[in-house]
């Protein structure tokens, strides 16, 4: 049975009472001499049944239908009013019933069709008396074929229309299916695309202010000791600590902007920018060494950012967390298809046991072992993998930190 609203009971309710009063009106005007007390108000009373079930159970409807009919025949009833719900019992099997009763309802269409001719013909003696078999064949095969495909186009043709009506409602429901899919699809996607930018401004925000606070507390500390011996260091510490904070507070009034706006409009650093971040480092104490080889290519300006967010964060860990005073070294090495960055420091209280050539620099099979808990080295070898390259970062077992990065040039992509 299928599931109807309260409203839709209703309606149907309303619907097979008022037609069972017509039906009624019918028999009491054109039903002859006996009026009401004609036993034709017992199909009128089981058709009207069969519909007011006819949405909540086709099935239910149909056999009532058959069982209407049947009395109709065993007492020889002429057709009327009552055999309209019939039409409706038909389109209710095609519209709303299961395969099973959707296909018992064209059997019923066209077995109805034969059996109503017959029974017209032969038996109630339309078109000139009561005929048996061979006369039927003799002289009325006409008029019976006439009544057949009459009845059976009537009867199909209720089908058809529930038919066509139950193609109509899927349709509509496939479509909004389809729509709710698509909304769906593009909310995700939406949320996908929020988070990436609320990653990547929370990534450009941690290098920011932790390269920032790393400079600022090394040059404090410095003139804080030579405040009292050397004044003119000190100044110039404070100097270096008010430039780098206005650089600071740029770069986050540009990403404040972009949580503001869908794109940012100020220009990302790039490699361009690899020598003032270095004169930065310098100044707060860094004994930065840096080696480069070969022909610097452009990589674009996501995977310049990359390089230089993650070298920024590098030398900002040797800085924070290496050892104090130890050289560093950054190595930039341009191949025919990828930059690759290695940058060594000196772990504390490990003093060094060799120096000499880097490792090998790394390639884009290279295995990358888990890093250390913290946001940084995370935040570098993500920027890596968004930017189709990858990034190592351990000690190296000799009292050393290494990163090693590589990053695709445009024609290696």
């Amino acid at each position: 049975m299928r599931t109807l609203t309260g409203r839709q009971i209703r309606t149907d309710v309303v619907v097979a009472v008022a037609f069972a009063l017509c039906g009624v009106v019918w028999i009491a005007y054109f039903g002859g001499s006996s009026g009401l007390g004609r036993v034709d108000l017992v199909p009128l009373g089981f058709l009207s049944g069969a519909l007011a079930f006819r949405r909540l159970s086709p099935g239910v409807a149909l056999a009532i239908a058959w069982f209407a009919a049947v009395v109709q025949v065993g007492t020889r009833l002429q057709p009327g009013f009552a055999d309209l719900a019939i039409c409706a019992v038909l389109y209710a099997t095609a519209a709303y019933g299961s395969r099973i009763v959707r296909w018992l309802g064209l059997a019923s269409a066209i077995a109805g069709s034969f059996v109503v001719t017959v029974y017209l013909v032969w038996y109630l003696g339309w078109f000139g008396g009561v005929y048996y078999l061979p006369t039927l064949f003799e002289g009325q095969l006409r008029d019976f074929v006439i009544l057949f495909v009459g009845s059976m186009a009537l009867l199909v043709l209720s089908w058809v229309s529930g038919l066509l009506m139950r193609s109509r409602r899927q349709g509509r429901v496939a479509v909004e299916r389809e729509e709710s899919a698509r909304h769906d699809a593009e909310i995700a996607e939406y949320r996908v695309v929020v988070e990436q930018e609320r990653n990547r401004i929370a990534r450009d925000m941690h290098d920011v202010v932790a390269h920032t606070l790393a400079v600022v507390i090394a040059q404090a500390d410095g003139a804080r000791f030579a405040a009292s011996a050397r004044p003119d260091l000190a100044v110039d510490a404070l100097g270096t600590i008010a430039g780098v904070a206005r650089d600071a507070l740029g770069d986050v009034r540009m990403l404040l902007a972009e949580l503001r706006h869908d794109e940012g409009s100020a220009p990302q650093p790039g490699l361009a920018d690899f020598d003032g971040l270095m004169g930065q480092l310098r100044a707060a104490g860094l004994d930065l060494t840096v080696r480069e080889e070969g022909e610097r290519v452009a990589l674009g300006a996501a995977r310049e950012l990359a390089a230089f967010r993650i070298v920024q964060e590098g030398l900002t860990n040797a800085l924070r967390h290496g050892a104090a005073g130890a050289p560093v070294q950054l190595s930039l090495i341009w191949a025919a298809d990828a930059l690759h960055i290695e940058l060594v420091n000196l772990l504390p209280a490990e003093p060094p046991t060799a120096t000499g050539a880097s490792p090998a620099v790394p390639g884009p099979a290279e295995a990358e072992e888990p890093m250390g808990p913290g946001h940084g080295l995370p935040g570098m070898q993500e920027r890596a993998q968004l930017a189709g390259g990858s990034l190592v970062a351990r000690p190296d077992g000799r009292g050393r930190f290494v990163v090693r990065v590589w990053i695709p040039n445009g024609a290696s992509v």
